[in-house]
C-alpha cells in the first residue's frame, strides 16, 4: 500500500524548510520502491511563492489531497498569517488525525500549536522564536536541539535542521541503514566554513 508524506506549502514559506526534507523523502521514495511517496499540498494546487522568490508547485489542494501518513509544516515569514487561516488549521487537524507522524520545521511549530497539536508536548523551533514558543505556556520548549521527538510529533529547529529531522524520520519509517544511504547520496555531512573573527547577529556570540 502506498503511503504519502505531505509537505504543506503556503506563501512566504522558508524554501529550504520544504525543499530540504523533500530531497530526503525523495530518497526514501527511491529506497522503498515507491511504497513511500512525497507530495506537496497547498490551499489550492499550483505554484506557491516562497519568501526568497522560489516558486514551488503544489500538486494537490486541501480539497483533493490524499490521506497522509506524515505531514510536514515548514516555517517562514508567512507562518503567522497561516496561524490565523481557518482553512489551513482545519486541513492540518484533519490530516494529522490519521498520521503516523506530525512534523514541523522552524516556525511551522506555531501552526501545529494553533491547530491544537503541541499542547503538553516537548518541542523546538528556530532560535529566534524559542522564547515566543515558550511564552505560549503549554509547550515544554527545548533549547539547542536540532529536533525534538515527543510521541508522534517531531519538531525541528530552523531551516537546515529540517534535513536532520527528515533523515531521523526516515530511520523511523524504514530503518537506520536507509537513512544512512539517503544521507550518503545527498553527501550531507555539514562542515560549514569558520569565520573566527566574525560575530553572529543579535548578540549570539562568535562563530
Amino acid at each position: 500500500m502506498t503511503k504519502h508524506i505531505g509537505i504543506v506549502l503556503y506563501p512566504d514559506l522558508e524554501e529550504l524548510d520544504a525543499v530540504g526534507p523533500y530531497e530526503v523523502f525523495g530518497g526514501l521514495k527511491m529506497a522503498s520502491g515507491g511504497e513511500w511517496q512525497v507530495v506537496t499540498i497547498a490551499e489550492k494546487a499550483g505554484k506557491v511563492r516562497g519568501f526568497h522568490g522560489l516558486e514551488i508547485g503544489a500538486t494537490y489542494g486541501f480539497a483533493d489531497a490524499p490521506q497522509l501518513a506524515v505531514i510536514l509544516l515548514p516555517g517562514g515569514l508567512g507562518s503567522p498569517r497561516e496561524m490565523d487561516n481557518p482553512r489551513m488549521l482545519e486541513f492540518v487537524r484533519q490530516a494529522a488525525a490519521t498520521c503516523e507522524y506530525i512534523t514541523s520545521v522552524c516556525s511551522g511549530a506555531f501552526i501545529l500549536h494553533r491547530a491544537g497539536l503541541l499542547e503538553g508536548r516537548r518541542a523546538t523551533t528556530h532560535w529566534s522564536a524559542i522564547e515566543a514558543l515558550r511564552l505560549l505556556g503549554d509547550v515544554e520548549v527545548l533549547d539547542d536541539e536540532r529536533y525534538v521527538h515527543d510521541g508522534n510529533v517531531i519538531t525541528s529547529a530552523g531551516v537546515s535542521a529540517g534535513i536532520d529531522m527528515a533523515l531521523y524520520l526516515v530511520s523511523l519509517l524504514r530503518d537506520a541503514q536507509t537513512a544512512l544511504s539517503v544521507q550518503k547520496m545527498m553527501e550531507y555531512y555539514p562542515r560549514p566554513p569558520q569565520f573566527a573573527q566574525a560575530r553572529l547577529p543579535d548578540g549570539q556570540g562568535s562563530v
